[in-house]
């Protein structure tokens, strides 16, 4: 963990912040043990969110978190940061250890929120991949309801508190930044290390002894690939640090900063050395109060 005072390039946080406007971020789930849920199917029908090239085939086996859903597709994020969709169709239903099914509209409504892990087996119909059998812990499940049930009842707390900040914070745009802390990832990597993990509730706890306090991830790499490739790396190594704050962490969505991820902007260290490299594969965490808050 690296923590230091003051930032590298006051003038590209800043950029960052004038782009990471505040917003709620739905925290994820992990992965307590449990008895396993088994959905399974297969595909009795055409699927309508698509022409079929051809009877459906076997896909890939898709192991992440639910991180978005619409209609009949969920959004799977992965370990390593990739993102599935896969669609639900009839045939999609849940199997527990008593035998027992439920149908799609059941699944879809109870059971297949956001921020539940899930190991999806797929069939390949053209370019969509269809949910031909879903596992799931029991635990996980009871976990996400919990969850959704408590947001619902504080959700008119949650939101007169995040409106209050916001509107403080409205015409302010310089913030102090109280300290910042780098993890560390592997090249083309976007995986936590058991150290950056604890770095991370570290930083947390720090700011939860903070006053107005507010969190900006911001994630980089190296200079190693395109713009093409590290872009959208930097983007997910910021996801995968959100989620573990908020998850492990417990820090509230509606004290961060919307994250952004900067590529191989801002470099800590030379990129001409393994080590300089080393250090610019990093996601930064910037505990922040706004200047007319600061000490209040």
């Amino acid at each position: 963990m690296t923590t230091t005072s003051k930032y590298p390039n006051r003038k590209l946080l800043l950029a960052a912040l004038a782009i990471a406007v505040p917003s709620g971020l739905i925290a994820q789930q992990s992965k307590p043990e449990g008895q396993d849920i088994i959905v399974s199917g297969q595909q009795d029908a055409p699927v309508p969110i698509a022409a079929p090239a051809g009877p459906p085939v076997k896909g890939p086996e898709v192991k992440g978190i639910i991180s978005a859903r619409s209609g009949d597709r969920i959004q799977i994020m992965t370990e390593g940061g990739a993102s599935s969709i896969i669609a639900i169709n009839e045939a999609t239903k849940i199997k527990n250890r008593s035998g027992l099914f439920s149908s799609r509209n059941k699944l879809a409504a109870d059971s297949l929120l956001n921020g539940l892990p899930v190991t999806v087996k797929t069939l390949q119909s053209g370019d969509q991949l269809i949910a031909s059998q879903i596992n799931l812990q029991s635990k996980d499940l009871r976990t996400a309801t919990m969850i959704r049930t408590g947001t619902a009842q504080g959700f008119a707390e949650q939101t007169a508190a995040t409106q209050a900040l916001r509107g403080r914070l409205a015409d302010i745009d310089e913030y102090n930044i109280k300290g910042t802390t780098n993890v560390n990832f592997d090249t083309g990597k976007a995986v936590l290390s058991e150290q950056g993990k604890a770095d991370l509730c570290a930083t947390v706890t720090s700011a939860n002894s903070m006053k107005n306090a507010l969190i900006l991830v911001v994630g980089y790499t190296d200079s190693t690939g395109s713009d093409e490739v590290n872009q959208p790396l930097s983007e997910k190594r910021a996801s995968r640090v959100v989620n573990h704050i908020q998850q492990a962490c417990g820090w509230k969505p509606y004290r961060m900063l919307t994250p952004t991820g900067m590529a191989e902007a801002d470099p800590l260290a030379s990129n001409d050395t393994p080590d300089g490299k080393a250090q610019n594969r990093r996601v930064a965490v910037n505990i922040l109060v706004s200047k007319g808050l600061d000490g209040m």
